[in-house]
């Protein structure tokens, strides 16, 4: 067996930046395709993208597509669509599990040939009689299969059968684990589980020792669910290592790093109702920007200092595995949306007004968006934005037709003295020569003092003729980006004309 000594030592040095000790660093995300990618699976990915580009390795992707009954091409389609969304697309084509159950199997038989693998020809009814022995005995199950050590001869003739590893029995294995330490489990309590199923399938445990293998994946960065695995899987590889030379050389044990999942804000199990939805949702039902969800996971288990805005290039600058912390993380989706409207805030104006242009009611525009005035409005949208649906709902004013459709607080504060104000700020617009934001604020600031009025007494019902809304950017913002006319006629269409008040 190979020595975990030195595995770990080899490990250490690429975890601390001299990853030519043990060649180009390797990292892979290899996702189960029965659903969506949800934000655990991301975060993982991120890190495995991180390290990889921090050391100048590469970073791979590979579909685990066993489970034939539940993997879909959705689902695929939508793990792609994710990752490529935040950046995270591989550096080579994706490898798809399922089609290398060739080599799998071509594995299992040197391991069978070798001695290091048995023909297993326990029946399920026989299986299920043991553990339920087991459970009234209140004591742990294992796998103790009499063919194990039997004469191949006596072999039942025709029988179905399973290939099963011979794990060891005697000693324990320790794991230096990159993140969790030094983890150590005796021996006693590995199983000999089950390597190639009845059919001549290969199991996930199996699969995942030579696909990491054949890839060269050096580094291991997964859930720390995935602990008590690492510890069957080294048992195939230093059985491959012996088969073919011993010394950890050929088939090396790779560096393990298991980070902590991520519980809600709560501390309990991470689940939908704290916000645990899939990537897509974040961007098409949250409206968020990839760069905001990108930074957020970052900051799920590792830090910076204190810095809270980390850019992706300062990520691939500083992301290290000794900065992961021992603690599950904790999601809060108010977290991320703050985050977020520090992104939108950043963004380019033409970005926005292109994301947010696919956010807006075809009913409510003819299907026709005025590219130009929405990227104008940006500036003054994303202020005070949280998401991409926010500066939607924000923009919808400026494409609304006459006549507005009117929000039931917008209603209330058009009384009739406020509609008669209106009046009077029709006439004063209408004589306006400089339609900028200053000059009709310098004009209107005018008419509220002549009528000993504060500003906030004409901006209220003027915002609700112009947006049918008690909410919306700087009432001088928003006269500018609809226009004297659009304006003036949204004034008239709430105005009381018949008793006219100009100062």
């Amino acid at each position: 067996m190979a020595s975990v000594g030195a595995s770990a030592g080899a490990n250490a040095d690429a975890a601390g930046g001299k990853a030519g000790a043990i060649g180009p660093v390797v990292t892979r995300f290899a996702p189960s395709p029965t659903g969506y990618l949800h934000i655990g699976g991301a975060r993982t990915a991120l890190f495995n993208y991180l390290f990889a580009r921090h050391h100048g390795g590469k970073y791979l992707l590979r579909i685990e597509d066993t489970d034939r009954a539940r993997s879909t091409e959705p689902a695929i389609e939508a793990i792609f669509d994710g990752l490529n969304w935040l950046g995270l697309g591989g550096d080579e084509a994706p490898v798809f599990q399922f089609a290398r159950s060739a080599r799998h199997a071509e594995v299992a038989a040197q391991l069978l040939a070798a001695g290091h693998a048995y023909r297993c020809y326990l029946t399920s009814e026989e299986l299920a009689a043991r553990r339920e022995a087991a459970q009234a005995e209140r004591r742990p199950f294992r796998i103790a299969s009499e063919w194990r050590d039997a004469d191949p001869a006596s072999a039942p003739a025709g029988q179905p059968f399973v290939v099963r590893i011979k794990a060891p029995r005697e000693g324990e294995t320790t794991i230096p684990d990159l993140v969790q330490g030094d983890v150590t489990v005796a021996n006693a309590e590995l199983d000999d589980f089950v390597l190639l199923r009845s059919d001549g399938t290969p199991t996930y445990m199996l699969a995942v020792v030579v696909d990491d293998h054949d890839m060269g994946v050096t580094h291991v960065i997964r859930g720390d669910d995935h602990l008590n695995n690492a510890f069957r899987q080294v048992v195939i590889l230093r059985a491959m290592d012996a088969i073919e030379g011993g010394q950890g050389k050929n088939w090396p044990d790779p560096a393990y790093a298991h980070i902590p999942l991520i519980h809600g804000s709560d501390g309990a199990k991470l689940s939908k109702r704290h916000g645990a939805l899939g990537v897509d949702a974040y961007r098409d039902e949250l409206g968020l920007l990839p760069e905001a969800v990108f930074n957020y996971l970052l900051r799920l288990g590792w830090g910076h200092g204190d810095d809270e805005i980390i850019s992706a290039q300062q990520a691939v600058q500083w992301f290290d595995i000794a900065h992961v912390g021992k603690s599950p993380s904790r999601f809060d989706i108010a977290k991320l949306q703050n985050l977020n409207a520090h992104y939108l805030r950043e963004a380019e104006d033409m970005r926005l007004a292109a994301l947010v242009a696919q956010r807006l009611d075809p009913a409510l525009t003819g299907g026709v968006v005025d590219m130009d005035l929405l990227t104008r409005a940006m500036p003054v949208l994303k202020v005070r934005a949280k998401d991409l649906n926010d500066l939607a709902q924000g923009a919808a004013f400026l494409f609304a037709r006459r006549p507005l459709a009117m929000d039931p607080k917008a209603e209330a504060l058009l009384t009739p003295d406020a509609r008669a104000l209106l009046a009077a700020l029709h006439e004063r617009l209408s004589a306006e020569s400089g339609w900028t934001s200053a000059a009709l604020e310098a004009s209107l600031k005018v008419m509220a003092e002549s009528q000993g009025l504060g500003l906030g007494k004409l901006a209220q019902p003027l915002r609700a003729a112009l947006t049918g809304q008690t909410v919306s950017p700087g009432i001088f913002d928003v006269l500018v980006l609809l226009g004297r006319n659009e304006s003036l006629e949204r004034i008239a269409a709430q105005a009381d004309v018949s008793q006219p008040r100009l100062a």
